[in-house]
């Protein structure tokens, strides 16, 4: 590569041995059949990669970089002339987001480097994740019917609404991934200070094997408790990795 594109900082060798692991140009299709040639996805693609490990604080940030920096677009897959803009780069954004890219990457990875590991523990935990987005407005409670005064009928047993969890039980990965709640919304705990602290934004579950390597993360409203994303990460990572315990 520095015979190819000149001297590299150790921030190009590590994006480009970050790009040949993950391989994301393997899950993502350049298909421009009809109408104007869309932006190169492929080079998007590592794009994005390339500015979550430089830590850009924004799209222009990172796009000022690009102009600057050949060995970086050269890595990409562009010449100066190529870069998109600000609004290709955000429209490109939440086409990956709604096709579940990084899952999709992540998932091949690990079925791929440690499908056959034998792991003694697998730790499950979720962390916050802050967002500039303004919270959904939370649909109110359905109210529960009264119930009638007394003791029930004769021979009459009421049969209660199965829980989440007890739903969770006979349900693929995806129908419990689909019922789980997504949107941007607001959070309240106590620290392990004993204050309260609150953000708006989504909650982080993660299964974490030894040596800290997330095996399978689950992206939910901020509200949702962790219990509910256990049983969805559980079969995840089941069906990833053999041999793991919690």
């Amino acid at each position: 590569m520095e015979e190819e594109l000149g001297p590299l900082t150790p921030y190009h060798m590590e994006l480009a041995a970050i790009l040949e692991v993950i391989r994301t140009e393997d899950w993502i299709i350049d298909d421009h059949w009809f109408d104007r040639p869309t932006a190169n996805r492929k080079a998007l693609g590592r794009a994005f990669v390339a500015k979550a490990v430089n830590n850009a604080p924004t799209t222009r940030a990172f796009r000022d970089r690009l102009l600057s920096d050949s060995v970086l677009r050269r890595i990409c897959g562009w010449e100066r002339s190529q870069i998109p803009s600000e609004a290709t780069f955000s429209r490109v954004f939440a086409e990956f987001a709604e096709s579940r890219l990084c899952e999709r990457v992540h998932e091949a990875l690990i079925k791929r480097t440690l499908s056959d590991h034998l792991f003694g523990h697998i730790s499950q935990d979720g962390t916050e994740i802050e967002a500039r987005e303004k919270p959904a407005v939370r649909k109110e409670r359905k109210t529960k019917p009264k119930k009638k005064r007394g003791r029930p009928a004769k021979g009459h047993t009421p049969i209660p609404d199965p829980t989440r969890i007890e739903r969770q039980m006979t349900m693929t990965v995806d129908e419990m991934v689909a019922e789980l709640p997504m949107a941007c919304d607001r959070e309240v705990k106590w620290n392990s200070k004993g204050y309260m602290e609150w953000w708006n934004g989504f909650k982080l579950h993660v299964d974490a094997a030894d040596g800290q390597i997330p095996i399978s993360c689950l992206l939910t409203s901020a509200s949702l408790h962790d219990s509910q994303a256990s049983i969805p990460l559980t079969t995840m990572t089941s069906q990833r990795v053999s041999g793991s315990m919690k």
